[in-house]
């Protein structure tokens, strides 16, 4: 089987969002081993104009949920944005995780030539060729969010590993 924008980046989004609920989980393991709300969790970030630890699980999700839209030509779900608790971060994953599931990779594939527009930051946009936004603006874009997840966590105490990262739930197998 070719390689294609659908076999890309479906696989490649759902894992990376299924590796972070997983990671979620454990924070809030440890938490719950450590007699502490999880909620502690929502506010942390390394420096003072870094966007806290909601917004790195908000982004990512977007990352996938509007990245898969953009390069399937589809509407992608909007969400409020106003996760302010653990337990409401988790939904979110899973949210995106459930949407992401009805977008088939057929619906992608072909368009790795068409020019796609997104905003970049607040007041810019940018356009790329389908494939190129995928492989150069999406996947890095999801990576970079989940990695800040995973470090901010990791620096919490959260006893988390490559594996965690990597393959999520089947770290624990």
């Amino acid at each position: 089987m070719s390689l294609t924008l659908g076999t890309a980046a479906l696989p490649t989004f759902t894992t990376a969002l299924s590796n972070l609920a997983h990671l979620l989980d454990k924070a809030e393991a440890n938490a719950t081993e450590r007699k502490f709300n999880p909620d502690v969790f929502c506010t942390l970030r390394f420096a003072p104009d870094m966007l806290p630890f909601t917004a790195q699980i908000r982004i990512a999700c977007d990352a996938a949920k509007n990245g898969t839209a953009r390069l399937a030509g589809i509407e992608a779900p909007k969400f409020e944005d106003n996760e302010t608790t653990f337990a409401e971060l988790k939904a979110r994953v899973a949210k995106t995780l459930a949407w992401l599931a009805t977008v088939q990779p057929s619906q992608l594939d072909g368009r790795e030539a068409v020019e796609i527009t997104f905003p970049v930051g607040r007041d810019a946009t940018r356009t790329m060729a389908g494939q190129a936004y995928l492989l150069h603006w999406a996947i890095p874009n999801i990576f970079f969010h989940v990695t800040t997840a995973y470090d901010l966590l990791r620096q919490a105490g959260v006893q988390l590993g490559k594996a965690d990262f990597l393959v999520g739930p089947a770290a624990q197998r």
